[in-house]
C-alpha cells in the first residue's frame, strides 16, 4: 500500500508570516512530497518506507514496545544502561572490534531508551548495507556484555547521575516529576539510582533483552536508496530471529498529582529554576490536535507566545520560558518552565499565574490563532527535509498509532481548529488552582505557607 503526501506552499506561507529570513531551496524541494509504502516481510514484519534513491544512504528508526518504565523497581536505570551497552561487542566481536567495525563502514548505530519505547537509530551505505545490518542483528540478539565496557558504562552513568544530582534544571525536573507522579514508575529516574545501578550485573541486561526485544510491538520506519524487496529481506534478516512476544511489566494508568503546590529546593546558586505544570492530554484524546494549537500560543510558540511577551519581552524576568504537552502511553502532563534572578522568582511565579488564568478565562485571539495556524502549518514540511527527519516522524506517528494517513491530514487537523474550540478547551484544560510548582535556588517573594519539601 502507498501514500502520496504533498506539502503545498509550506515555506511560501511562512515566508509570508514573516517568520523565515532565509530558506534553502533544496530544503522546499526535498519536503514537497514523499510516498510512503507499507512494506510486509516475508516472514511478517511490517515497517514503513519512503524511497529516495538519490544518495547511496539507508536510514532506519525503531522502537520496541516497552521504555525505563516497565523495569521492576529494584532493577531502575537497566534499560537506560542497556541503550549504552548495546554497540559494545555482540556475537563474535568485542567493543573495540564492533566499533571498530562501524567506522569501517561508515555504518551510525545508537539506542536510547523512554519511558514507554526502547529506540534505535541506523544509517548504513547502499555498499555496506548488508554487513551493516549484520551488525545490527547481532546487537539486538546475541549482545555481549563483556566485564571492561560493562563497568565502563556503568561508570559514565554513574558520574552522569552525580552531575546531574548538582544540576539545578535536572533537579527541578527529576523532582517535579517525582511528585506529579507520585508512587507511579513514570515518577522515576531514568538512569536510576546509583544503588540500583551498582547492584546490576550483565545477566540483568541480558535478560532485559530477551523481555523487551520482540516483533510484538515493534514499530520501523526506513528512509532512503532501498526498494521494497530489498527491505522485506533486511527486516527478517535483523528482526526475524526475535521471539514473537516479550515480556515487559504491565502498567496502571498513572494518577497526575492534582493538589496546588510549591516545592522549594533550596540552592545557593544566583537563580531561581522553576518546572511547573498540571496534568494534560494523553495523544489519543480527541482534544489533543486543539491542545497542541492552545499550548503553541500559550508557551510552544518561542518568541510568538504569551509567555515569553508578558515574561521576557515586557518585564525582562527570563531568558527562556517555555511550556509543552507531554503525553504518555499511561498518563500525561502539561509542563513548562523558566529561570529568573531569586529576586525576582516571585514576580515571575506571579506572572505565570496570571496568564495560565487569563488563558484559561478569555482564551486566545483570533489573530493568535491565525497567527499559529499559519506557523504550525507552513514549518510541518521542514520535519521532512532530511531522510533522518523523515524516519522519525513516521515512527513517531507508529508509536502514536496516529495511522499513516496523518501526515496528510495533520494540516487539515489543525486548520480545522475553531477559535471557539480553543476557548471551550482553554476552561478544561488549563488548571491555574492545580498548578504545582518544584522550584530550586533560593527563591524570593514565594508563599512559604505553599512550600513543600525543601
Amino acid at each position: 500500500m502507498k501514500h502520496l503526501i504533498v506539502f503545498p506552499n509550506a515555506v511560501r506561507s511562512l515566508l509570508a508570516l514573516g517568520v523565515i529570513a532565509m530558506l534553502q531551496l533544496s530544503v522546499a524541494t526535498t519536503a514537497q512530497a514523499i510516498e510512503i509504502q507499507q512494506v510486509k516481510s516475508p516472514g511478517g514484519i511490517t515497517a514503513w518506507l519512503v524511497e529516495d534513491h538519490s544518495i547511496p544512504l539507508m536510514s532506519m528508526r525503531f522502537a520496541f514496545k516497552g521504555g525505563w518504565a516497565n523495569e521492576p523497581e529494584e532493577k531502575q536505570g537497566a534499560t537506560h544502561f542497556l541503550a549504552g551497552m548495546l554497540d559494545e561487542g555482540a556475537g563474535a566481536l568485542n567493543s573495540k572490534q564492533y566499533q571498530t567495525r562501524q567506522q569501517q563502514l561508515a555504518m551510525k548505530l545508537s539506542f536510547r531508551a523512554r519511558a514507554d519505547h526502547f529506540y534505535g537509530s541506523f544509517q548504513a551505505l547502499t555498499k555496506h548495507r548488508d554487513e551493516s545490518a549484520a551488525l545490527l542483528a547481532d546487537a539486538l540478539t546475541v549482545p555481549r556484555f563483556d566485564d571492561v565496557p560493562f563497568q565502563r558504562i556503568r561508570n559514565q552513568i554513574l558520574l552522569n547521575i552525580k552531575s546531574n544530582s548538582q544540576d539545578p534544571e535536572r533537579v527541578a525536573s527529576k523532582s517535579w516529576l517525582k511528585l506529579m507522579f507520585a508512587g507511579h514508575p513514570y515518577g522515576r529516574a531514568r538512569r536510576g539510582t546509583a544503588e540500583n545501578l551498582a547492584a546490576l550485573t550483565p545477566a540483568d541486561l541480558r535478560s532485559l533483552t530477551k523481555n523487551l526485544f520482540a516483533k510484538q510491538g515493534l514499530k520501523i520506519a526506513v528512509v532512503g536508496d532501498i526498494n521494497a524487496d530489498e527491505l522485506g529481506k533486511l527486516l527478517d534478516r535483523v528482526f526475524g530471529k526475535l521471539p514473537a512476544e516479550g515480556n515487559i511489566t504491565k502498567l496502571a494508568e498513572a494518577k497526575v498529582m492534582a493538589k496546588p503546590t510549591v516545592q522549594i529546593i533550596d540552592r545557593n546558586i544566583p537563580q531561581s529554576v522553576i518546572q511547573f505544570g498540571h496534568a494534560g492530554l494523553k495523544r489519543d484524546h480527541p482534544d489533543f490536535v486543539p491542545a497542541y494549537v492552545l499550548n503553541f500560543i500559550l508557551g510552544g510558540g518561542g518568541f510568538g507566545s504569551r509567555l515569553t511577551e508578558e515574561i521576557r519581552e515586557k518585564r525582562g524576568l527570563t531568558y527562556s520560558v517555555y511550556s509543552y504537552l507531554s503525553p504518555y502511553d499511561h498518563g500525561a502532563l502539561f509542563v513548562g518552565g523558566a529561570s529568573t534572578q531569586n529576586a525576582r522568582a516571585g514576580e515571575t511565579v506571579k506572572i505565570i499565574r496570571q496568564e495560565l488564568e487569563r488563558m484559561a478565562k478569555e482564551g486566545p485571539t483570533a489573530k493568535e490563532l491565525a497567527d499559529a495556524k499559519t506557523y504550525m502549518t507552513g514549518s510541518y514540511a521542514l520535519r521532512f527535509d532530511t531522510s533522518k527527519k523523515i524516519a522519525g516522524q513516521l515512527l513517531a506517528i507508529q508509536t502514536d498509532n496516529l495511522g499513516v494517513e496523518y501526515v496528510e491530514k495533520r494540516n487539515e487537523l489543525i486548520n480545522a481548529v475553531t477559535l471557539e474550540d480553543l476557548k471551550r478547551l482553554a476552561k478544561k484544560l488549563l488548571k491555574p488552582g492545580e498548578l504545582v510548582m518544584t522550584i530550586v535556588g533560593k527563591p524570593e517573594g514565594v508563599d512559604a505557607k505553599e512550600a513543600k519539601g525543601g
